[in-house]
């Protein structure tokens, strides 16, 4: 079963520039720019099909731009033979106001002088699981050690970045233990 990308809001997130290092990166030649700079043309050439062409749009504001980076994925599931999902996942490098339901794998040591410390989650980013490392405080530092403890899913909310190929969760809020973990 192949599963598509439609969610614009993901789509939206992925920046030219990382686009652009992953096709270059892959063998992929920019053969010019289109539309007064606001995109550029990339070809690869595959022995057995032929050659392909990605129409790279270079502003996010572009209100087709959604539309072009589906498409440039799905060029890519066909080139590469992978999932658009696997290829959706190298290509996030951010993701605003996201929900993450996990477990929490790991508690570091807490700061000396106030109740915080940095956490990390394994949750779902983009359909695998992923190391996520958040900074909490207070109440929601007790939460994570009480999940932490008794292995019970969490839930939180934040602005999740990928730093050096590792996420992160910055401005957390909204952390929670997941409600059915009441029900075991």
């Amino acid at each position: 079963m192949k599963v598509t990308i439609r969610d614009s809001k993901i789509l939206k997130t992925i920046e030219p520039q990382v686009l652009e290092a992953y096709l270059k990166s892959n063998g992929w030649q920019e053969k010019g720019h289109i539309y007064d700079n606001a995109g550029t043309v990339w070809k690869f050439k595959k022995y057995a099909e032929g050659e392909f062409e990605i129409l790279l749009p270079l502003r996010q504001n572009l209100y087709d731009y959604a539309a072009r980076i589906i498409d440039a994925i799905k060029i890519l599931e066909e080139v590469e033979n992978r999932s658009q999902m696997n290829i959706l996942s190298e290509l996030i490098t951010t993701y605003p106001d996201i929900t993450i339901q996990g477990i929490v794998m790991e508690i570091q040591m807490p700061n000396a002088d106030k109740l915080s410390g940095e956490i990390t989650l394994l949750g779902v980013v983009v359909d695998k699981l992923r190391k996520i490392n958040t900074q909490l405080a207070g109440y929601n530092y007790i939460l994570a050690i009480k999940a932490y403890q008794e292995r019970l899913p969490v839930f939180c909310t934040g602005e999740l970045i990928k730093e050096n190929n590792i996420f992160v969760l910055k401005h957390p809020r909204k952390f929670s233990l997941d409600k059915l973990a009441n029900f075991y």
